[in-house]
């Protein structure tokens, strides 16, 4: 199935003109390719986890440019350096060169298409956990092992090293790299998550705070504050020391949260029912890492923790059960519009089990159908649909490589 994509085209016919102009008279404009080899074309690729491997999409077409079979759940993370993956397997994050090389070129890039491959590189990891992109650095969380591997995304193909520094217990845990070389790391065991420490560029400790009941997930907003969830609230390591910020409710679950490099608020999920099998949440959490203040916004229907996403200005971004995309200003809580998709699901009861998922890179937004194994392409400034591309799979995760500004 596929819709008339006039406003995706029109926006990337103009991106192509400005390219096409970026040459001053005494640098004229490179063929196509040239000095590469490959062909240029419009930006990075996108690619989509099945039960049994991963498509490498065409980021215009969406047609497949590889189908790569690996056995096995997979969970796709972009590596930072907006051409690799590194996928979550049983034996630890492996290395996926999506064939994309990326070249700046003042406030634009140029993008040059090559083949798609699964690296031999695995980055050894018992029960991979979180990957997590901040400061120039990416960091790998083994829940197994309780290390934690700290890496240049610009050396993401070289041979794997030692642990950057390991957890005193194995847990589900997250780290974040900091400016100043250090990390925000999670604290716990495998019972559970107490809280966070903050540690220097020598690993050393700088902070520990206790106050984050089973803490997860993880987000940074524009100001610099690093925000994790917890179940009375979410916990912030801001101006070199933690603030805590309480849910309303006794029971008022922050799991999942999306930062953006556009807005000092956070958005969050937010659950109140610590006995559910399933909780079908229908309002989120809006953190403003500034004022310190939680608002919760009523959306009128339910959500996944693979619903969250930032727009280009900082928007918040929710894909309900419903079947909309909706459109909150953060600052505000209100909803601006509400983007008609697909049609209305339910959650599986499975959180391996495909289900819709929003994707978000630039001012466009990807929404999987796994009923109909098919992904939506949305222009966000003009909020709508423009593009619906049938796979021959049934899609589960739904990654790109990172936007610009990230």
């Amino acid at each position: 199935m596929r819709k008339v994509r006039a406003t995706l085209t029109a926006a990337l016919a103009a991106t192509l003109l400005a390219v096409a102009g970026c040459a001053t008279p005494s640098e004229p404009a490179a063929p196509s390719g040239a000095g590469t080899e490959r062909p240029e074309v419009t930006g990075p690729r996108i690619s989509v986890s099945y039960n049994g491997g991963i498509l490498v999409l065409d980021r215009d077409t969406l047609e497949p440019v590889a189908d790569l079979k690996l056995p096995g759940f997979l969970r796709l993370n972009p590596a930072g350096d907006r051409r690799h993956l590194l996928v979550s397997t049983p034996d630890g994050f492996r290395v996926l060169d999506t064939g994309v090389e990326v070249k700046g070129h003042g406030d634009h890039d140029h993008f040059f298409a090559g083949e798609a491959t699964l690296t031999d590189i695995t980055y050894p990891a018992p029960e991979p956990g979180h990957v997590v992109r901040h400061a120039a650095k990416v960091a790998l969380f083994s829940d197994g092992a309780g290390t934690v591997q700290v890496l240049d995304p610009a050396k993401i193909t070289t041979p794997p090293g030692e642990p950057t520094w390991t957890a005193p217990a194995p847990h589900h845990g997250v780290a974040v790299p900091l400016p100043d070389g250090g990390l925000f790391v999670s604290v716990g065991t495998e019972e559970g998550r107490t809280g966070a420490q903050v540690l220097d560029s020598s690993l050393k400790e700088v902070a520990t705070s206790d106050d984050c009941p089973d803490l997860h997930g993880e987000a940074t907003a524009a100001n610099g504050t690093v925000l994790a969830g917890c179940t009375d609230g979410v916990l912030l390591w801001k101006d070199g020391k933690f603030v805590k910020i309480d849910s309303p409710d006794e029971y008022g679950r922050i799991g999942n949260q999306a930062g953006s490099h556009r807005s000092d608020v956070v958005l969050g999920d937010y659950k109140t029912d610590p006995d559910a099998e399933l909780e079908e949440p229908t309002r989120i959490s809006l953190i403003d890492t500034e004022t310190g203040k939680l608002r919760l916004v009523e959306l009128g229907t339910s959500y996944t923790f693979r619903s969250l996403g930032r727009g280009p200005n900082g928007e918040a971004l929710v894909l309900g059960t419903d079947g909309r995309l909706h459109v909150i200003d953060p600052d505000t809580g209100k909803i601006t519009k509400q983007i008609k998709i697909i049609e209305p699901w339910r959650e599986p009861v499975d959180w391996q089990d495909p289900r819709p998922t929003l994707l978000v890179e630039d001012d466009t937004a990807w929404v999987t159908d796994p009923a109909t194994s098919t992904v939506h392409v949305i222009y966000l400034p003009g909020n709508k649909v423009v593009d619906s591309v049938e796979l021959p799979q049934v899609p589960n995760e739904i990654s790109g490589v990172g936007d610009r500004g990230h």
